[in-house]
């Protein structure tokens, strides 16, 4: 389970140009229309395409409640600049008290290449080492999506090598770069501040 702190919807992450705070009912438009770009969602294993506001809002209630139970932690990503708008998305899912977890991400395509994702994703990987006994994160990500790739190694993932997942919202099998990152070897390599947790 994840720890308490973060059960709370008040829970917000503080990086140096980003708020990390869980998804809210307001974000469906904005979730819809980024997820729902073939260059975002095509790149992942999980997001459908064509992506439905509907699917947004299935989506936030899902996150909410796993948040609430203790049972992940999916975070929305926030511009200071503009707190209200969710520009994309991160999350943990498993069980941190058997040691591990599992690490995903993704954001809008108009926000590359300004390096928020490294930000963001640092950030969190500290956040779950220091609010939970996890031991180790994994993580995959398809071979043809190497900004994420780029990033998991930024961060210290190292390849367990190439493998199939089934993979419904792609139409069957995806071929994927398994990754695997232990505590005490995660970087910091992106200028992100130490995370700040906040209840307000």
């Amino acid at each position: 389970m994840f720890p308490e702190v973060t059960r709370d919807d008040i829970f917000r992450l503080e990086t140096k140009r980003l708020w990390l705070r869980w998804p809210r009912a307001a974000d469906a438009e904005a979730i819809a229309r980024y997820a729902g770009d073939p260059e975002v969602a095509l790149k992942t294993a999980v997001i459908p395409y064509p992506y439905a506001r509907s699917h947004a809002e299935s989506f936030i209630l899902e996150a909410r409640n796993g948040n609430a139970r203790g049972e992940s932690l999916i975070l929305a990503l926030a511009l200071k600049t503009q707190p209200h708008e969710a520009i994309g998305m991160i999350g943990a899912q498993g069980a941190p008290e058997r040691g591990t977890t599992t690490l995903g991400f993704w954001l809008g395509r108009p926000f590359w290449g300004q390096g928020l994702m490294g930000e963001a994703a640092s950030a969190f990987v500290d956040l779950l080492f220091t609010v939970t006994g996890v031991q180790q994160i994994d993580a995959m990500a398809p071979r043809a999506n190497e900004a994420s790739l780029r990033i998991h190694e930024k961060l210290g993932f190292v390849s367990l090598g190439v493998g199939s997942i089934a993979a419904p919202a792609r139409g069957g099998e995806l071929t994927v770069e398994r990754m695997r990152l232990l505590r005490g070897e995660n970087r910091t390599l992106f200028g992100a501040r130490r995370p700040k947790l906040t209840s307000a």
